[in-house]
């Protein structure tokens, strides 16, 4: 190791302490900087860190949360408040909820799902890389919103059954 680096290491170290006595946060949002600009690993590994972090709760919240960071990839609008909304007003939650009463049905399309939506409107507004089935709650949220998207600009434009 040469000199310089080794001073280096030197002044690192040295601010980090500065830092340290300064405020624990700013010595914690200075120590990645500091790490960062001798390791230049650090950054092909971001990419994979990042996808390991995207783990999703099997629930209501992880269902919109996906189903959002899908519709941002697609420039699909929307919002938490707007999804979560509409979810309860619909279906109460329920991944599989279906209508087997309203004229839909009668017609023998009944609606499905958190966000009730029929067949053959599912497979219209389908977004690619989210299942086919209509009773998936994050291809279910995903698909409602793109049609509510093409029809009301968003889903957070939607206040009853559309």
């Amino acid at each position: 190791m040469s000199a310089y680096g080794h001073n280096r290491h030197a002044r690192t170290g040295r601010l980090a302490r500065k830092l340290a006595v300064a405020g624990t946060g700013a010595a914690v949002l200075a120590l990645p900087l500091i790490g960062a600009t001798t390791a230049s690993a650090a950054t092909s590994a971001a990419p994979t860190a990042t996808k390991a972090a995207t783990a999703y709760p099997d629930n209501l919240d992880g269902w919109i949360r996906e189903s959002l960071d899908i519709m941002a990839q697609q420039g699909i609008p929307g919002t938490y408040d707007g999804i979560y909304r509409n979810i309860i007003r619909e279906s109460s939650g329920n991944p599989l909820a279906i209508n087997n009463w309203d004229i839909n049905a009668v017609n023998g399309t009944p609606s499905k799902g958190l966000l009730q939506v029929i067949d053959p409107t599912f497979q219209a507004y389908h977004v690619e890389g989210t299942s086919w089935d209509p009773y998936d709650p994050v291809a279910n949220i995903t698909a409602a919103c793109n049609y509510a998207a093409d029809r009301y600009g968003s889903m957070d434009n939607v206040f009853s059954a559309y």
